[in-house]
């Protein structure tokens, strides 16, 4: 079988495992299939506690699950990037078994972005191969030669202090990660839900990364520094069956707080929205429904989609009132499930950068 041929064949076995289909408009599972029952698979309980590392490891008895870093990044002549680096992993069926009889499907994406373009890659493996997963000791979370490896010291959590790699066709990076904060707890202590109707996830981040390293790009090499963003999450059916798609906000303000902040649209017009402010030193305020406001400002002609590229957002209760701009509005990921990414720079009531994931906006007709 050529590489062609397989690269085909694990793209159709991952559209059977992920509970996912290419998005478009709304189907009676949600977006990308997100809502579709848990079936056999675990459901996230509020009760639960986290353990670590153990957490920090794959749950193959829950249906989806992610290691997902997005990184501002900066060249000592003041040009910006952005750089994403995502492990998805996806199951058939709950559980693990030994080799090509695995049932844990892998994806990853890459992404460099500046202001003129948007570099994206991708890979996909299947668990039980050794292509790809995570590994406790060291912690390294991997698909081919793209990983997120542990360089923290014995007794430190594993994600304190990271070294992150990717290569595309004509892009790579190198980026040492250190964490000057702890471990953030989204939604309820880590429990987050994500409709009226009670879905949620198992979610925490390291928001506290400060980076340094390398852009590998045509024209040379490339020095930056900045900071980055980890999220983790995993959950059966993190969706309503109703919900669209989403729009995403990881944002570091100049005065050293943040904001994880996401609006899930529905098809009757309805937007469901959570929030964490995250002070300086780590402390966290959750805010339900309600609370955020994420209202379209402008969109742009991306991949034959109308897609809202300039954003305000608002939590009055922070006095947050803010707008948002993106580095480079084509920042789309053209990947097996299109989706939108890229890094964002915000103005208003509490300036800084972030990042802005945006799903389910589907092609004009």
């Amino acid at each position: 079988m050529t590489v062609k041929a397989r690269l085909t064949a694990l793209s159709v076995a991952l559209c059977l495992a992920l509970p996912l289909s290419v998005p478009g408009p709304a189907t009676a599972q949600g977006f990308a299939g997100l809502g579709a029952e848990a079936e056999s698979f675990a459901v996230p309980d509020p009760d639960t506690e986290f353990a670590f590392p153990a957490d920090h490891l794959p749950h193959p008895d829950y249906r989806i699950e992610w290691w997902y870093l997005t990184a501002n990044l900066e060249a000592a002549d003041g040009t910006p990037y952005g750089v994403q680096w995502t492990l998805f992993r996806s199951a058939r069926r709950p559980g693990t078994a030994p080799g090509w009889q695995a049932d844990q499907l892998w994806m990853g994406h890459a992404a460099l972005t500046s202001a003129g373009q948007h570099r994206v890659a991708e890979r996909l493996g299947r668990g039980g191969t050794g292509q790809a997963g995570v590994t406790e000791a060291p912690f390294e979370a991997f698909i081919d030669d793209w990983t997120l490896r542990s360089r923290a010291a014995d007794g430190a959590d594993a994600l304190s202090s990271v070294q992150l790699t990717a290569r595309g066709a004509d892009f790579a990076y190198d980026l040492a990660l250190d964490a000057t904060g702890p471990l953030i707890f989204q939604g309820d202590d880590g429990y987050s839900v994500k409709s009226p109707e009670g879905q949620a996830s198992y979610y925490y981040s390291q928001p506290f990364y400060e980076v340094a390293g390398t852009l590998s790009l045509p024209e040379g090499d490339v020095a930056v520094t900045g900071t980055a963003w980890l999220d983790r999450e995993w959950s059966s059916q993190p969706l309503s069956e109703t919900q669209t798609g989403w729009d995403w906000f990881s944002l570091n303000f100049d005065s050293g707080d943040k904001l994880m902040g996401f609006g899930l649209r529905s098809t009757d017009g309805s937007h469901f929205t959570s929030a964490t402010w995250i002070t300086a030193t780590g402390a966290t305020r959750p805010y339900g429904d309600g609370a955020l406001s994420v209202t379209p400002l402008e969109t742009a002609d991306v991949a034959g989609r109308d897609i809202p590229v300039r954003w305000r957002v608002t939590l009055p209760e922070e006095g947050l009132d803010i707008t948002t701009e993106p580095l480079n509005p084509q920042a789309w990921m053209d990947t097996l499930f299109p989706y939108w990414e890229g890094p964002i720079s915000l103005s208003g009531s509490h300036p800084g950068r972030g990042y802005l994931e945006m799903t389910g906006y589907p092609p004009r007709e």
